[in-house]
């Protein structure tokens, strides 16, 4: 199945998903309306979202509560975005500028409040604890992951497991959330909700390994960010960190350690990609984020099959495939 087929299967769901978006982000305040229009329609894939639907329609769901729990875990999403880029200094996104490259940063930072306040609301409407529950301690998570890749910043001594915690935390843990709160809300038993968790989870994995390979190996128009954009920062992501343990020449490894620790690695992107290459290092990452595509697969094995299964599995093969 192919993402047009799975957007067709979903389609429906998807727009009242995106409706429900466009009703909850409504503001008197105009500033909060012109941000939050910019940045909910800045063409993102509303990837989450999807795989919200996916795994709720292929747990049976009979109602429609689906739809805002989609709109919550874009809305999370969402909110956590505008606050990276501001502590990135990033401005470039999805191709188009940033949103604090438009507003500005206080803007940004405060709207993207606005965003995580309007979530907890919404959670408060679907009346369930265990929603809130997981939702409110997976948003702590993904605080936490951010904190966790900010001290690694500039840190060439980040171990591959304190780099696998920070993607956890910042960009699976929401996967996670995403895909086992659809059992919850049909409540399945807890087999079935744990395979659902770990499915997203691994899937969220998987998606972030991919997304730091592109950064050093995508060009800037297919990715839709500035290549390089971490080596500029000094984060120290598995494809450099593999690179400089790897590097046959101490002189490598010292050039990658500087990058890092110095975030001056754009003047030497070309020789560090290079290096990547002699070492394997993309390889290596991809090599993980296959495991986790597998990983993801094999905990669907207690779901029926149906077409939403299908398209679940298909997603988690895309996650690794993607060239943005």
């Amino acid at each position: 199945m192919d993402l047009e087929q799975i957007r067709e299967l979903t389609a429906n769901d998807m727009k009242a998903v995106n409706q429900l978006i466009q009703q909850q982000v409504d503001s008197e305040v105009s500033l909060i309306n012109q941000l939050g229009f910019y940045i909910v329609n800045s063409g993102g894939k509303r990837l989450r979202p999807l795989l919200t639907v996916l795994a709720s329609r292929a747990m049976n769901i009979d109602n429609n509560d689906h739809h805002t729990l989609a709109a919550i875990i874009e809305f999370i999403h969402t909110a956590t975005l505008l606050h990276d880029d501001v502590v990135d200094e990033s401005t470039l996104r999805r191709g188009r500028e940033t949103a604090n490259a438009i507003f500005g940063n206080q803007a940004s930072v405060l709207v993207g409040d606005f965003l995580y306040t309007r979530s907890f609301q919404m959670m408060v409407s679907l009346q369930r604890m265990q929603v809130m529950s997981i939702l409110s301690e997976a948003t702590n998570q993904i605080a936490e992951g951010e904190v966790l890749q900010l001290m690694n910043c500039n840190d060439p001594q980040t171990s591959e497991q304190r780099y696998f915690d920070v993607i956890y935390g910042k960009t699976a843990r929401l996967f996670e959330a995403a895909t086992q709160l659809a059992a919850v809300l049909t409540e399945q038993p807890e087999p079935v909700e744990r395979a659902m968790q770990n499915y997203g989870k691994h899937l969220g994995t998987a998606f972030q390994l991919a997304d730091d390979i592109l950064d050093y190996a995508a060009e800037a128009g297919e990715m839709g960010k500035n290549v390089g954009d971490d080596l500029a920062e000094g984060k120290p992501t598995l494809p450099l960190l593999y690179a400089m343990w790897n590097a046959t020449d101490p002189k490598q490894s010292a050039l990658i350690k500087a990058a890092i620790e110095e975030a001056n690695g754009m003047e030497h992107l070309a020789e560090i990609q290079a290096i990547m290459h002699q070492t394997g290092a993309l390889d290596y990452t991809r090599a993980c984020a296959d495991k986790e595509v597998e990983l993801a697969i094999e905990s669907l094995s207690i779901v029926p099959d149906s077409p939403y299964k299908e398209a679940l599995i298909s997603l988690a093969h895309m996650s690794v495939e993607r060239t943005k």
